[in-house]
């Protein structure tokens, strides 16, 4: 019996214990939310006592932050973002308002730059975001960055890495969709309104323009780019420039022709295909061995008087010779369009 009275009192001492280390914690939140000039009536704010704000960080209004979670001094929140359970604001980091971070989702890191993230954006569970990059050039002590840009949605376990450098950054646009899992490394520049399935992986320094998507589990090597309305296929492994409106695919990624379908679901007018098509076929499956080499075959193109006056096959040319086509020898193959 005295054992058991024991355990009671055992027990009842540790339940006013987390009590009190609870209550500590919301004294602390509340404290916070008066040094920013913010009260109960007009900051409706929730912060759940079991997590950990601290002082010197920055809440916008109407900020709800579940249990567990951690703010760490440089954080900014804007108004009406949403922690879950288990996610973490840490550095110098910065999030617009209305962002939802999922459980577990970790945003910055206690590095030298700073991570900046827009507004309406959603970070999915578990996913880290804004972390020391996996580049062994980076210097510990050098400042490396970060930039997100609004309405985007990055899905569980996906990890987005800070730059290597301090004289550049990792940027991601506007209005993505990066599914679970996925990876984006240092010194990349995603665009805006593009879409990567489950498990994409971008090595540093890649380069995704606009409206490109991509199926599952495919590769991009480092310093490639992805042009803007294309196609990469499930499973590939891209190791060259992927020209602009075209789809790849295979184990070593190659041209599969127009991105057909992509291209229609973006509104491009019949006449525009017909152009691009003819400009496809100019470049990449040339009649006879003296058409030239591409690059001939892209001055050509450029110099055509019909195909040179429409706009998507101007981008198509300007963008070939600004990345001198390093792309395009390997991937050409003579597939229909």
């Amino acid at each position: 019996m005295s054992s058991l009275n024991n355990g009671r009192a055992l027990s009842f001492a540790l339940r006013k214990f987390s009590f009190r280390r609870f209550a500590s914690s919301f004294s602390l939140a509340t404290e916070n939310q008066k040094s920013n000039g913010t009260t109960a009536g007009t900051n409706p704010s929730f912060i759940h006592p079991s997590t950990i704000v601290h002082p010197n960080a920055i809440l916008g209004q109407d900020v709800s932050i579940g249990p567990f979670c951690t703010i760490g001094p440089s954080a900014k929140l804007g108004s009406a973002c949403r922690l879950h359970p288990g996610s973490h604001v840490f550095g110098n980091t910065e999030l617009g308002d209305n962002c939802i971070l999922m459980a577990g989702a970790i945003v910055g890191d206690d590095l030298p730059g700073c991570t900046v993230v827009g507004c309406n954006n959603i970070i999915g569970h578990h996913a880290v975001v804004g972390i020391k990059c996996q580049d062994m050039k980076y210097k510990p002590g050098n400042e490396c960055f970060l930039e997100i840009g609004d309405n985007n949605e990055i899905r569980e376990y996906t990890s987005i890495h800070r730059s290597s450098k301090q004289s550049d950054k990792t940027v991601i646009g506007d209005n993505n969709l990066i599914m679970g899992s996925c990876h984006i490394a240092h010194d990349c520049k995603v665009g805006s309104n593009n879409i990567f399935a489950n498990n994409t992986l971008l090595a540093g320094h890649v380069i995704v323009e606009d409206h490109a998507h991509t199926a599952g589990a495919i590769v991009v090597h480092q310093f490639c780019r992805v042009g803007s309305f294309s196609f990469i296929g499930g499973g590939s492994v891209v190791s060259q420039d992927v020209p602009k409106y075209t789809m790849v695919s295979g184990e070593r990624a190659e041209l599969r022709g127009l991105n057909l379908e992509g291209l229609r679901r973006h509104g491009f007018s019949t006449m525009e295909i017909k152009s691009l098509r003819a400009a496809y076929r100019m470049i990449f499956m040339p009649i006879d061995e003296n058409s030239g080499s591409i690059e001939d075959r892209l001055t050509k193109l450029e110099q055509h008087e019909e195909l040179s006056l429409v706009p998507a096959v101007c981008s198509m040319i300007l963008v070939g010779i600004m990345t001198h086509v390093r792309c395009l020898i390997v991937f050409s193959r003579n597939y229909t369009v």
